[in-house]
């Protein structure tokens, strides 16, 4: 059984004091013209000082047009380094490993943005990328990968998940392109991997290189991406793959692969020195500890950090430790370093108490 406080090394050289990953959590706590946010550091730090292994920020964009929410954080511009290096330095300090997120909306892009996609997209009224523009924005990942670097993150995770921008060139019902970026599963699998090859040749081997990716619904096929996690884990090319499931221990929805959790499916790939990440309610102790034994190398915590930013801590004390029940009190968020702008989001997923009217 792998504990869940031992250390945890990857590929890179990079180790993880413990199996806990903050996971990449929208707030719109940063600046309208995506400046990043005295706000976010604090949330960020108080994380990696409750004991966090690894604390990620929130995706940021690549692309002025790449923004999918207000407040959101840019890595395209190099006027954002500095406060960026003032998080890495301090995330560090605090013996966390420091990690970005970088993506693009594509055609989830808000709605003052120029909407691209792999495809004309009539839901949205997103329009076809050229060629061009395909491979402008590979660079662009690229050069955001960078810029963290240059900022002194230990790492980047790229955001092919949650039916983003690479999550749609991966999906064969959003990706009718007749280009190198469309058809089979390798051609719009393609900029995925442009991108980890340009950030492996610029940042090098000692940069820790991460994939977010969804294994089902986002208008993707399971059988596809069982095919895709298992040629990336064996290229080696990627520290890890962060499997966003949003829940570790459901079976797929695909009947072909039922029988093991969506964990269990992922973590029976042969995966080389590939480290798996899995999230999706991961809340408790018990449930961190089950994802390991079920073959996880380590777990994301999203709401469990949202209302407990020391959560390891308390597990740690307490194996059996479980966060309270939602909604909560203004005031609890608030000494959880959660902002009046993270809070109001967070208003969409009743997880703050409503005032009395």
């Amino acid at each position: 059984m792998t504990d869940l406080f031992s250390p945890l090394t990857f590929a890179s050289g990079h180790t993880m004091k413990n199996r806990f990953m903050l996971a990449p959590l929208t707030n719109q706590q940063s600046h309208a013209d995506g400046m990043f946010s005295q706000a976010e550091h604090d949330w960020l730090l108080m994380r990696a000082k409750g004991g966090f292994g690894a604390v990620m920020t929130a995706a940021g964009y690549v692309q002025p047009d790449g923004k999918g929410f207000e407040g959101q954080l840019g890595f395209d511009e190099d006027r954002f380094e500095a406060p960026l290096a003032k998080l890495a330095s301090e995330l560090k300090a605090a013996d966390t490993l420091a990690l970005t997120q970088l993506y693009h909306a594509g055609l989830r892009a808000i709605p003052a943005c120029d909407i691209v996609g792999p495809s004309d997209d009539e839901a949205t009224g997103g329009r076809a990328m050229t060629t061009d523009e395909v491979e402008a924005m590979i660079e662009a990942f690229i050069a955001s990968a960078q810029l963290c670097q240059r900022a002194g993150f230990d790492g980047v995770e790229l955001h092919g998940a949650h039916s983003y921008l690479l999550c749609q060139f991966l999906s064969p019902e959003l990706n009718l392109r007749s280009d190198r970026f469309g058809g089979s599963l390798d051609n719009r699998a393609s900029p995925v991997r442009e991108i980890i090859a340009g950030i492996r040749e610029r940042c090098g081997k000692q940069f820790n290189l991460g994939l977010r990716l969804s294994p089902e619904m986002m208008q993707l096929r399971t059988d596809e991406m069982v095919e895709l996690v298992s040629q990336l884990m064996v290229e080696g090319n990627l520290d890890y793959i962060d499997m966003s499931l949003w829940d570790c221990f459901k079976e797929a929805n695909d009947e072909a692969f039922q029988g093991k959790t969506l964990t269990e499916l992922f973590a029976g790939l042969d995966r080389g020195d590939t480290r798996l990440g899995v999230a999706g309610q991961i809340r408790t102790g018990e449930a961190a500890q089950k994802a390991l034994d079920q073959g996880a190398d380590f777990v994301f915590v999203g709401r469990a950090a949202i209302a407990e930013h020391d959560f390891p801590k308390r597990v740690r004390r307490d194996p059996g430790h479980v966060i309270p029940d939602p909604p909560f009190a203004k005031e609890y968020l608030a000494n959880e370093g959660v902002s009046p702008p993270f809070q109001a989001y967070l208003n969409t997923f009743a997880f703050v108490e409503k005032e009395d009217a």
